[in-house]
């Protein structure tokens, strides 16, 4: 596949992460030491995994870009640079981590003292910078913002017990884990399971057959519509990444930091996609859609065969470099549609309003935000988002996201990238001061060859690109969409919807 040639690349991302070099291997990939431990219980409607006594196999911090509410928008621009910055120290920290495994078994303070205490000295400084990019302007820092600077060691299956949230370091046993860093069995089990890579590891996938019909650990935003309210729909026709277009940016989360996502994504719709887009250049640019008055931009995360493949970016931050490795998957069908409200109509999305759903950090952050889901097609009464499902022969894997669907009436994005939009309510209304807005969803399908799964080890799976400290968990799946629809087809949209009507 071609690379993205829009890319508009600084100096210094040219320049590869501290021990990334050390970790290449065969399709780029990090090198994971042995740590994982293999036993583990799996609950009946699978929950997350837990392993025994299972080495640190990655780094979990407070997550300051959720936690910033209030940023006055004269400092956004300087605040989303140091936000992008503590990404930065996370993913160079996490390949210490990977690639020091023999220091850390001969040591067991060496993961705090080497790793986990200079990237909270590191963090501290960003966070002081935060502060004063919001001084500077006038606004009103929050108090204690260094009481997020402390991170701690993770367990490949360690759900997030909630103390990334509060800062505290949580390293009572030297940042190793119990045992003192080996794994139950001294660290001899295989953790990369043959593919070079930070996970997938076997518990992460299940048989299709083996989801209950119904069933799903979260509910954000997938309340199906009434039968009142507005019943239409529009089908936004905008293809499956056909231009190759690919950067491993964020253009809402990290506006102007080239590597911004530290993975790799696709993009349809709006042909303009990177992290130096302004409006005006989305506004200005093609579009793959059908609707030329459709210039979005819809845009997720790629899945990739781990199979050895070696990619345009196997050499690349966000893509090899960082543990994001093999053949990348093109869907053979992304649909794109937009519905309405179970209770009432839908109002007009403003343009240039950004929506993300989904957390592409819900590993570590815990699963307050994840909202997307995996499938097969003849299957799709059984969802799941935790693990990626095995589908039987002639039966395609499916990913599912369904945007939040309420809108605080004033604001295109806020300074979480959140807090301007809302899932509805159990009842189906939006909360108070939102209003209905036409609800994105996304449906992609993919030929996936079947993994093979054999004695706790998984062979070519795949897996959705991510943050290298998230070991591609299916809980981080996520999707992105900037409105950028003129105002002629947006009300064609909303009428459509409205009067119950399908239309594209």
């Amino acid at each position: 596949m071609g690379r993205n040639t829009r890319k508009r690349r600084s100096p210094l991302a040219t320049k590869v992460i501290a021990g990334a070099a050390a970790l290449a291997v065969g399709g780029g990939g990090l090198v994971w030491a042995n740590f994982y431990a293999s036993a583990h219980e799996s609950g009946p409607s699978h929950n997350r995994t837990r392993s025994a006594g299972a080495q640190v196999a990655t780094i979990q911090c407070p997550d300051v870009g959720q936690k910033l509410r209030k940023v006055p928008r004269g400092a956004r621009a300087g605040v989303d640079r140091e936000l992008a910055q503590l990404d930065k120290q996370i993913t160079e920290a996490y390949a210490r981590l990977a690639s020091t495994r023999q220091a850390q078994a001969g040591d067991a303070s060496y993961v705090q003292n080497a790793i986990l205490g200079p990237l909270k000295s590191k963090r501290t400084a960003a966070l002081d910078r935060i502060g004063t990019n919001i001084r500077r302007v006038g606004g009103n820092a929050p108090q204690g913002l260094d009481r997020f600077a402390g991170c701690r060691g993770m367990g490949v299956d360690q759900p997030n017990d909630g103390n990334a949230g509060n800062g505290q370091d949580g390293q009572n046993d030297g940042g190793q884990g119990q045992d003192g860093g080996q794994g139950q069995d001294g660290g001899q089990n295989q953790g990369d399971n043959g593919n070079g890579a930070a996970g997938p590891f076997a518990e992460d996938f299940v048989d299709i057959n083996d989801v209950q019909p119904g069933s799903r650990d979260l509910e954000n935003g997938f309340a199906a519509n009434g039968d009142g309210g507005s019943q239409g729909s529009f089908t936004a026709v905008c293809g499956v990444n056909e231009n190759n277009l690919f950067n491993s940016d964020n253009l809402i989360v990290a506006p102007g930091v080239d590597n911004g996502a530290h993975h790799t994504h696709d993009y349809v719709g709006n042909q303009d996609n990177d992290a130096f887009s302004s409006d005006e250049d989305l506004a200005n640019a093609e579009t793959s859609c059908q609707n030329q008055g459709d210039k979005s931009t819809y845009y997720w995360p790629v899945l990739r065969l781990q199979d050895g493949t070696q990619e345009f970016d196997a050499g690349d931050l966000g893509g090899g470099a960082e543990g994001n490795v093999g053949k990348i998957l093109k869907a053979s069908e992304a649909e794109i549609k937009f519905v309405g409200n179970q209770r009432s109509d839908v109002v007009a999305m403003p343009k240039f309003l950004r929506i993300i759903t989904g957390d592409a950090k819900a590993f570590t952050n815990g699963v307050a935000n994840a909202n997307s889901s995996f499938s097969c097609t003849g299957f799709e009464d059984r969802q799941v988002t935790d693990k990626y499902v095995l589908c039987p022969e002639g039966s395609q894997v499916v990913r599912t996201s369904n945007f939040q669907s309420c809108w605080d009436g004033q604001n295109i994005d806020s300074a979480n990238h959140r807090d301007h939009v809302a899932f509805v309510q159990q009842d189906g209304s939006c909360p108070n001061g939102f209003q209905a807005i036409p609800q994105l969803q996304v449906r992609l399908v993919y030929d996936v060859p079947a993994p093979t799964v054999e004695n706790g080890q998984v062979q070519n799976p795949y897996a959705v690109d991510g943050f290298p400290e998230q070991l591609h968990k299916p809980i981080t799946d996520h999707n992105d969409f900037i409105n950028v629809m003129d105002e002629n087809l947006m009300n064609e949209v909303v009428d459509c919807i409205n009067s119950g009507e399908d239309c594209q």
